[in-house]
């Protein structure tokens, strides 16, 4: 998986302002849908909002990775948020989010589970490179500077299907 398979520069964002995890869902669900015409935000944050109630998706140490399967997409999407404040996310490690990377991915077949959870693995093991978040967190750098960093993480590790 390439970061730009599922994440475009236009699909993040930096939010000095968010206080809460359904307000991360709004601006998740703006980003979203701003570029596929048959969604709509309000189905997107639903969607998202479903499938936190069955558990949180916060995988602590600040990060957490919110998802939802949207019958009508075609293909995997991404949406990169990175907070200036943490968010109560109910983590794990009860630590508040400031990195948000949601995904949307569409119904797969069986066959294409395995590489949907390919996907889900590449993401936590970007997320929990220390160094990498380290990097994500300066709030001076561009998210054009953070939409490369993540590229270049993708291809310099060997988790990449």
């Amino acid at each position: 998986m390439q970061i730009s398979s599922i994440l475009t520069p236009g699909r993040m964002a930096h939010c000095p302002q968010v206080g809460s995890k359904r307000r991360i869902f709004e601006k998740l669900a703006d980003l979203l849908a701003q570029d596929q015409p048959l969604l709509e935000q309000e189905e997107i944050y639903n969607r998202l909002l479903e499938r936190e109630r069955l558990g949180s998706t916060g995988l602590g140490k600040g990060i957490a990775i919110p998802h939802a399967r949207i019958s009508e997409l075609t293909h995997t999407s991404g949406a990169f948020i990175q907070l200036q404040q943490g968010v109560d996310f109910n983590a794990l490690d009860e630590e508040p989010v400031d990195i948000v990377f949601a995904l949307l991915v569409p119904d797969l077949t069986e066959a294409e589970q395995a590489g949907h959870l390919q996907t889900l693995a590449n993401l936590v093991a970007m997320l929990s490179d220390q160094r990498l978040c380290q990097q994500l967190r300066k709030p001076e750098l561009e998210l054009s500077e953070k939409y490369r960093l993540m590229e270049q993480w993708h291809k310099s590790t060997a988790v990449n299907t």
